[in-house]
């Protein structure tokens, strides 16, 4: 099955990877690890404008190349994270970031292309969504950005604006089934999502059931008990299973080809694993739950690590690392939420009016490949399959992105797996000034990151020409599991 795997992938990118031999180029990557569609191999890639013209055995151009020598050196895709906020979503959440300086952590991390979440205004069509949020992108970004829109009313005009996103090329939204708007929303939202799936646009969910979180909070509120020290009894365990299935179900109904965001709980994690058996199902999860375990809510800055869901017991942690390795777990996002301390510490912040989600474009990729790769947990295969294939495969951006190839865009990052580094307050690009994870030691760092052929994280330094990423134009969607 691997080897059929191989072969398609080989044929896929074969179909647009027809360009002549190289007389000379732009960079030279020689005496690296490469890990190519084949496995890991010790080659050389050279790069010529923003695509990867050849691999294998090769001498440096006669004419003006740069060669960078990986002499022991890992070269992997460059990261694909598929769940980021980069602008702020609403009054209400007011992040820090920009896509300015959002990329700079994301390519100081090794993340070279973000999935960025686009929250309406009132009253907007999804394709004045994106057109809004892509001039705001293109005024800023340094990374290569994708859009999926959020729609958090699927009236008649939303639905009909559907085919547009597609010939936009950005074929992915997104819907919430905590907000209380859902429930009665129910059955437009059916019909969105069988539009979603007739057009060829993947649809995110956010899944938490709206009535078990209302009255846990209900009981916790009568009890006295605000604090976040009771936030993961706010949001327990069952309300993601009750949602995780009732969207198997949806996407069942209307054949829809849907995405389960930042999934947190080894029963969770069953539930979808049930649907995609024979259902199009993809599965997100996110550093939070792999690294961390619900005691963190006991600590006197236990507000920090607030998301949605919560950070779960050590078991989860566990299943989810599992799922990793088992393949039913897709993909490693941030949610990345650029709070400041002061707003994720600030007294109004309670179980009844949280402030989800943690800034991790930085650290994803080199906390996962410590606490991941270094430590056996899992492959070097799945750290590329869910920080950068699978990403590509799921949002219509494979083989052009995920993948070292000829033709491929030239997203490469060139990873010492034996440095030791310790995460650092000082050192954090997010403009929130702070990581969750300071003081953590980690082995294995991005020593260059390339986004299509240019270097733009090296010596420590982010440094690529200015609004210098672009939003990427992608395909749309069928039903290609990432196996395949």
């Amino acid at each position: 099955m691997e080897n059929v795997r191989r072969l398609k992938t080989l044929l896929t990118v074969a179909l647009f990877a027809f360009l002549p031999t190289a007389q000379g180029g732009d960079l030279l990557i020689q005496n690296g690890t490469l890990f190519t569609l084949d496995g890991l191999m010790h080659a050389d890639v050279r790069i010529r404008g923003e695509t990867i013209l050849e691999i294998g055995e090769l001498l440096p151009a006669p004419s003006d190349e740069r060669t960078i020598d990986a002499e022991g050196l890992l070269i992997l895709p460059g990261g694909i994270d598929p769940h980021v906020h980069l602008a702020p979503a609403t009054a209400a959440f007011p992040f820090a970031d920009d896509f300015e300086s959002g990329s700079r952590a994301a390519l100081a991390g090794g993340i070279t292309t973000v999935g960025h979440m686009a929250f309406p205004a009132d009253g907007e069509l999804p394709t004045q969504t994106l057109s809004r949020e892509r001039k705001l992108i293109e005024g800023k970004t340094i990374a290569d950005v994708f859009v999926h829109t959020t729609i958090l009313q699927p009236t008649e005009e939303a639905i009909a604006d559907l085919p547009e996103l597609v010939k936009l090329g950005q074929p992915s939204i997104k819907i919430f089934m905590p907000f209380e708007s859902f429930e009665p929303e129910f059955p437009n939202f059916l019909k969105l999502m069988k539009a979603a799936s007739n057009a060829g646009i993947r649809v995110a969910i956010h899944c938490e059931d709206a009535h078990t979180i209302n009255d846990a909070i209900r009981t916790l509120v009568g009890k006295g008990q605000t604090s976040l020290d009771h936030y993961p009894q706010s949001r327990p365990v069952v309300s993601e299973v009750v949602a995780i299935q009732r969207a198997v179900a949806m996407a069942e109904t209307t054949n829809a080809s849907i995405y389960i965001v930042h999934l947190s709980a080894a029963r969770a994690l069953e539930a979808a694993t049930a649907g995609r058996h024979r259902l199009p199902v993809a599965v997100e999860t996110r550093p939070l739950y792999l690294h961390l375990t619900q005691d963190v809510y006991q600590k006197p800055d236990g507000g920090l690590f607030v998301g949605m869901p919560p950070i779960r017991a050590q078991a989860d942690s566990d299943a989810l690392w599992e799922g990793i390795r088992a393949g039913t777990i897709d993909t490693v996002a941030t949610d990345h939420a650029p709070w400041t301390r002061e707003q994720k510490l600030a007294p109004d912040h309670t179980i009844a009016t949280p402030r989800p989600g943690v800034n991790n474009l930085q650290h994803m990729l080199p906390m996962l490949f410590s606490e991941g790769v270094v430590t056996g947990r899992i492959s070097l295969e799945q750290f590329v399959a869910v920080t950068a294939e699978n990403a590509a495969k799921l949002f219509g951006l494979y083989p052009k992105k995920g993948a070292i190839a000829p033709g491929s865009d030239a997203d490469l990052v060139i990873w010492d797996r034996a440095e030791k580094r310790t995460i650092e307050d000082a050192d954090v690009l997010s403009k929130t000034g702070y990581s969750i994870y300071s003081g953590t030691e980690v082995t294995g760092w991005p020593h260059v990151t390339i986004r299509r052929g240019e270097i733009v994280y090296e010596g420590g330094k982010v440094h690529p020409g200015e609004n210098s990423g672009q939003v990427i134009v992608r395909n749309p969607i069928g039903s290609l599991s990432v196996k395949e």
